[in-house]
């Protein structure tokens, strides 16, 4: 830390956050002036782009040919479509052809090809933006929707992984005059690529789950011709997108809603809204969201830094968010439903 900066008990929240900026800025700074190609934004995203879809056809190729199995398939996939997850968080906030809408909005849908199970993106830039200005507080309706807040039980465990059971739970404890037009919102929210993404989970497990509890019993079901006729579809679609993206959903929910504060965060105090979330159990999770426990908080502190640039100044960035009082680490907020204040549990 720089010398002339005040110890850290000396410094308010806002002076902290600001000391963290300034060298995370100039570690990315430092970092373009010595690989000059990184300055080439545009062209370092779309390349980003198709390598990950690239990666997703071609595991695709190979389960369809027979020399992938469905199990690898599923994890390989998931931590393609993980890359394009992180392109859409900076194409959000508009790092990505900004002077060039054709071809920002030709990456936006594409990564939302590549994720079917998510919001429409467009609509979630306002609520991303708003989770910046309301983090940690009941307004942050993109952290509510993936339980940030929530205390943890079976209830919770459902919801991180399946958006669906999500907003179907959450409705439950809306008021009963509100819960249609917020029914009504999130089907919008997720038409029509997340109708289809999570018809498709349910029919498959649906009918497997209905056949194996018949195998159990000694009987076997007579399905009708169209359901079997549209079943090797369907089981292809889950192995090669649809399944991938539940277990992205799951790591990536589950990371970014035990990473960020809810309840008792002060408002606009950034050094309150997150916490560094990488513990050494975490790392199979961490696999599938693109190391986000260990970076996201950096993005909460300088908002327009790519997520490849994120990665590479963590270690910079780390050093000074552990020094300014930022929190590594606080398992204890799985008890507290992630409150800030450590009595709350």
């Amino acid at each position: 830390m720089n010398a002339a900066v005040p110890p850290r008990m000396l410094l308010t929240d806002d002076q902290k956050a600001a000391q963290i900026r300034i060298v995370v800025t100039e570690a990315g700074q430092r970092l373009r002036e010595r690989y000059p190609l990184l300055k080439h934004q545009n062209a370092i995203g779309a390349a980003i782009l198709v390598l990950s879809l690239a990666g997703m056809i071609g595991c695709a190729s190979l389960y369809a040919l027979g020399h992938l199995s469905a199990w690898a398939c599923i994890p390989l996939v998931a931590i393609f479509a993980s890359f394009t997850h992180e392109l859409e968080h900076d194409l959000i906030h508009w790092m990505y052809f900004r002077k060039r809408p054709a071809l920002h909005h030709l990456m936006m849908a594409l990564v939302w090809l590549a994720r079917p199970s998510t919001v429409n993106p467009w609509i979630r830039r306002h609520l991303h933006f708003a989770h910046h200005k309301f983090s940690g507080s009941e307004r942050d309706l993109e952290e509510r929707g993936i339980t940030n807040g929530d205390r943890w039980g079976l209830r919770r465990l459902i919801m991180v992984g399946d958006n669906v059971q999500s907003v179907l739970l959450r409705l439950t404890r809306a008021p009963r005059g509100r819960r249609l037009k917020l029914l009504a919102r999130a089907a919008a929210a997720y038409f029509p690529l997340g109708w289809l993404h999570w018809g498709t989970w349910y029919a498959f497990l649906g009918f497997h789950a209905a056949n194996g509890v018949a195998h159990l019993l000694g009987h076997a079901i007579v399905w009708p011709a169209g359901v079997l006729s549209v079943m090797p579809a369907i089981n292809f679609f889950t192995v090669v997108l649809v399944a991938p993206n539940v277990l992205r959903t799951f790591c990536l929910h589950f990371v970014s809603s035990n990473m960020h504060y809810y309840g008792d965060v002060e408002p606009d105090n950034v050094i309150q809204q997150t916490q560094v979330l990488n513990p050494a159990w975490m790392l199979p999770l961490q696999l599938f969201c693109f190391n986000f426990g260990a970076t996201h908080a950096i993005h909460h502190f300088v908002v327009k830094e790519p997520f490849y640039i994120r990665q590479m100044t963590a270690p910079a960035a780390h050093r000074v968010m552990r020094q300014m009082g930022v929190r590594f680490n606080d398992t204890g907020t799985f008890r507290r439903a992630n409150r800030w204040n450590r009595a709350a549990a």
